[in-house]
């Protein structure tokens, strides 16, 4: 317990602090809300014919990888409108400046038209289009995929919510404005982006299209983050334990440094907290800065170091950096499995926590006060009793310890949205992403298609120096 109070926190203490956090017994998944059953899909009729300045370093160009086929476009579905229900979708699609997106794109002159010439085939084809470009942009997001710089957090919703039963489901309960209203996030940001939409004058464009970007990206994530997650913002260098929406706790991070190290964005699964990690040096360390070579004949130096080295058969040098103090990954790290070998993770260099502009990582997370967070989730998020996750955080040896309940974690970009303390702020656009969604603002929709997140390589940053 000696070890465990230097650290500045007590056992107890952890306990007082997540208690609220956690109602659920461990073990229980926090599981988004369940989507209600679809309505009674109608017989589709045949398809219809296609028809703010930044502070932070300027961002290097991101390497984009060639498109060896193009996705597949969305197949459109047509269903049987009636004037009624085609009327109220006008009616919609005339106030959708509202939610941030651009009336223009759901064709009203051509569905008014329809309406006029009363029911059939064209009205049909006109309402079915509008519908569905409005219910995919609602739901997904407007911004092309291409736009979308370094997402790689694939959104589920149109698997939950398909475009067809949304559209049945509209017209067999004759409730097209309620089942559109439907997809809005659920996060108490959107609403508040929203608010500040209705509140801006249309002269202040620049702080409109801010706001409609960040509106934008709210629909790129899942509909419902879940009951209980971790949510880490890039631009503002915070993370928050949140639960049903509203935040439990929050850390300072510091995050990927402009260019080729930038954090990418992510929705991923905390599958367990390490206390006292290793950590393998990467070889662009070891052979390209030769860290290796110095080490491996010389295993009295390593050992001081703390580092243990060994050569394979092939002659590959390997380095590991044991547990201790001066561990580049501090004393706890949140696996979360992905590609991007990205993760959150403590840091001995804790001095960085203190400056205003905090992107000095080479893509990870590194969080403040993260033994703190680390026993917390391993508390309530895998069951173990306090004087089990003291003596594994205190005892100097690495330990694995799983996740045994759901724990989503996403990794996002807003450049405006609620802070920690509750006001709507901007953040300073550090890798100079919002310019892509702008431009894609000023250009025709385009149509959707199967691709789920960005088509740019994957570099695997995995290294926390």
């Amino acid at each position: 317990m000696g070890k465990w109070r230097t650290a500045g926190i007590s056992a107890a203490a952890i306990v007082a602090l997540a208690a609220p956090a956690f109602a659920a017994a461990p073990g229980q998944a926090a599981s988004p809300t369940p989507a209600p059953a679809p309505a009674p899909v109608p017989t589709p009729r045949a398809p219809a014919s296609p028809a703010a300045t930044a502070t932070a370093p300027a961002p290097a160009a991101t390497p984009q990888v060639p498109v060896v086929a193009a996705p597949a476009p969305i197949t459109e579905t047509v269903m049987a409108w009636d004037q009624a229900d085609a009327q109220a979708l006008l009616q919609v699609i005339e106030g959708i400046d509202a939610e941030g997106l651009f009336p223009a794109d759901y064709r009203p002159d051509d569905l008014r038209a329809a309406i006029a010439a009363g029911e059939g085939s064209a009205l049909d084809e006109a309402a079915s289009k509008s519908f569905a470009w409005l219910a995919e942009d609602l739901r997904d997001g407007r911004t092309p995929m291409t736009a979308r710089v370094q997402w790689f957090a694939v959104d589920p919703d149109q698997d939950v919510n398909p475009t067809p039963a949304l559209m049945a489901k509209a017209l067999s309960t004759h409730d097209v404005p309620g089942v559109l209203a439907s997809l809005d996030p659920t996060h108490p940001d959107y609403a508040a982006l929203r608010q500040a939409l209705a509140d801006t004058p249309p002269a202040q464009k620049a702080r409109r299209a801010a706001i409609r970007v960040n509106m934008d990206r709210w629909r790129w994530l899942q509909h419902d983050l879940g009951n209980l997650y971790l949510l880490t913002n890039v631009p503002e260098f915070q993370l928050r334990l949140t639960k049903n929406n509203e935040i439990i706790k929050t850390y300072k991070t510091v995050v990927g440094k402009p260019g080729r190290t930038a954090t990418p964005q992510l929705a991923e699964t905390v599958e367990a907290v390490v206390f006292n990690p290793t950590w393998t040096v990467p070889q662009s360390i070891v052979q390209g800065e030769g860290l290796g070579a110095r080490l491996i004949g010389n295993p009295a130096s390593a050992a001081r170091q703390g580092y243990k080295v060994s050569r394979a058969a092939n002659g590959t040098i390997t380095v590991v950096q044991q547990p201790g103090p001066n561990n580049a990954l501090g004393v706890m790290k949140i696996d979360m499995p992905n590609p991007h070998a990205i993760y959150l993770h403590d840091t001995p260099s804790k001095q960085y926590f203190n400056t205003p502009v905090r992107a000095y990582s080479h893509g990870c997370v590194r969080t403040e006060r993260a033994l703190e967070l680390g026993m917390t989730l391993a508390i309530f998020g895998a069951g173990l009793d306090t004087n089990q996750v003291v003596a594994n955080a205190t005892s100097g040896k690495y330990t694995r310890v799983v996740m045994n309940r759901t724990l989503p974690i996403y990794i996002t970009y807003f450049t405006m949205g609620t802070d920690i303390s509750g006001q709507l702020s901007t953040f300073n656009d550090i890798y100079g992403r919002d310019a892509p969604v702008l431009a894609s603002f000023n250009q025709p929709r385009q149509l959707k298609t199967t691709q789920r997140k960005s088509n740019e390589a994957i570099i695997k940053l995995d290294n926390p120096l």
